[in-house]
């Protein structure tokens, strides 16, 4: 159990689970304005075994956020998304679903929208030779691109089955997540929902696959 009160920022070790050598994990409390005490937790192997996750210390049930995002001030929205969570535009079809070697991150609305844009660039050059998802990947490019620039409207969702991510703006609308709601949460792709022309990609950082 970790002692919040004696402990700001320690160390633990266990074996990495890939070359089995010693691994150190760091654990470093943080306060954030207005939500509230955080942990972030990372790990680095010399193996080149990484692990990072941000855990929020008051909130435990299963969340969902949703926020409107309708111009330059929504933008700068704080976002914490841990590796648990999924996050959804629902206008252009996106899924971003955690994976087995996803990162932990807080950022703001516009950094969610850059790291996805970045992946989009990535997935429509794989889909060169298909037409359909050559042509879908370029309109959610220009899609994106116009909501970084706050020119189009756009609804961010997360999803957190263990409540380790959130959404920190006034407007943000949140609820506990319904036991069929978390049935239906998955793991590790991004999904452009075209219909007959899906494109899947991994989102992870440091590897990515393209799905037939």
């Amino acid at each position: 159990m970790i002692d919040r009160d004696s402990c700001h920022s320690f160390e633990t070790r266990t074996s990495c689970p890939l070359c089995h050598e010693d691994l150190v994990i760091k654990w470093q409390g943080d306060e954030i304005p207005f939500f509230g005490e955080v942990m972030y937790i990372t790990a680095l192997c010399k193996c080149s075994f990484r692990f990072a996750d941000t855990i929020i210390l008051s909130q435990k049930e299963p969340m969902r956020y949703e926020l409107k995002v309708e111009g330059l001030e929504d933008l700068n929205s704080r976002v914490v998304r841990s590796t648990s969570g999924t996050i959804r535009i629902p206008e252009l079809g996106i899924d971003v679903e955690p994976g087995s070697i996803s990162d932990s991150y807080i950022t703001n609305i516009e950094g969610v929208l850059d790291r996805i844009y970045k992946v989009v660039i990535t997935a429509t050059k794989w889909s060169v030779d298909d037409d359909a998802k050559h042509s879908r990947g370029l309109e959610v490019q220009e899609a994106l691109e116009e909501a970084i620039d706050g020119k189009r409207s756009l609804t961010i969702i997360i999803e957190d089955p263990f409540g380790n991510s959130a959404i920190i703006s006034d407007k943000a609308k949140s609820r506990v997540l319904s036991s069929e709601e978390l049935e239906h949460l998955k793991t590790g792709m991004i999904v452009f929902d075209v219909n007959s022309s899906e494109m899947e990609l991994d989102a992870s950082d440091s590897e990515h696959q393209l799905k037939e």
